[in-house]
């Protein structure tokens, strides 16, 4: 099994926009990736999906289709970090070689009121990102 790699979102990002062969696969739920928004240029393939989230059965499948190559550089992010890392996990135990969970996610770890997007975050770091 490869081992995964954990970056936060600037040194990922400075990664990623230095080598075109690489992907950002991001693993959040279709609405999370719709309204919330999303790092430009990533691809969706949720890990989990609401509203009972459980672990989609068809992710791995899915994933090939839109990254056949084992040797594919893939990034992959949530939210915060936890589900895109539980992702990489089962993409490492089918073969993909080169994974890395972006730390802190797209909107990062929850502050003290409780609210996501003040302490980190691919947002918060103000990466390129979009809504749709």
């Amino acid at each position: 099994m490869s081992q995964i790699k954990s970056l936060p979102p600037k040194k990922a990002w400075t990664l990623l926009s230095g080598d075109s062969s690489s992907v950002l696969l991001d693993v959040r739920d279709r609405t999370e990736y719709s309204f919330v928004g999303h790092p430009k240029g990533a691809i969706n393939i949720p890990w989990k999906e609401a509203p009972d989230w459980k672990v989609n059965p068809l992710f791995v499948d899915e994933v090939r289709q839109r990254i056949p190559s084992h040797e594919t550089p893939v990034f992959l992010l949530c939210r915060s970090g936890q589900r895109s890392l539980d992702a990489a996990k089962a993409l490492a135990g089918v073969g993909y070689k080169d994974l890395t969970n972006v730390e802190e996610g797209f909107e990062g770890p929850l502050d003290v009121t409780k609210h996501r997007g003040t302490l980190g975050g691919w947002r918060f770091h103000a990466l390129p990102w979009e809504q749709s």
